[in-house]
């Protein structure tokens, strides 16, 4: 069992290589399987010496997870809760986000998909692709918005009511 200086100093080279929260911190520190307390402090440290900021990493994955993986607010914030982060801590990072480039993501990534779906009618590719974008975590009003301008036939006015 490695000690708690040799812990601190593992943990500031993982905080170093990428953006960490504390949730992803804590869960290294039960794998070493060091005391609460210890946890604790080892946290604090990291937190004091800026190596850990969850408010950084809020404005990180938020950035990352919409450019990358192309998800919503939904999911994105679905994420960050399950990593035990406060709605407060991650909203600045939320409302950061530009609009057109949300919106351009959810497009393209609509274009992209309708390439590939096979409806075998106007409702059912609507309907396809509705689906494909709310799982992926994008609000039902800007899917419908999106969805306007990627299926621009007339055949699909009746489902954007």
């Amino acid at each position: 069992m490695k000690t708690e200086g040799e812990t601190l100093s593992n943990l500031a080279k993982y905080c170093s290589q990428a953006e960490r929260c504390i949730d992803d911190v804590r869960k290294k520190i039960k794998t070493a399987g060091l005391a609460e307390d210890t946890a604790n402090s080892i946290i604090n440290r990291l937190i004091q010496e800026k190596f850990i900021d969850e408010q950084r990493f809020c404005h990180s994955f938020v950035n990352d997870k919409l450019k990358f993986n192309h998800w919503g607010r939904i999911k994105i914030g679905y994420e960050l809760k399950r990593r035990n982060i406060k709605p407060e801590t991650y909203s600045d990072a939320m409302d950061a986000m530009d609009e057109s480039e949300y919106m351009s993501v959810l497009c393209n990534l609509l274009k992209s998909k309708k390439r590939s779906v096979k409806g075998h009618s106007a409702q059912d590719t609507f309907q396809k692709l509705y689906r494909f974008a709310s799982s992926r975590g994008f609000e039902s009003p800007l899917i419908i918005k999106a969805l306007k301008d990627v299926l621009n036939n007339m055949e699909y006015e009746e489902y954007f009511e």
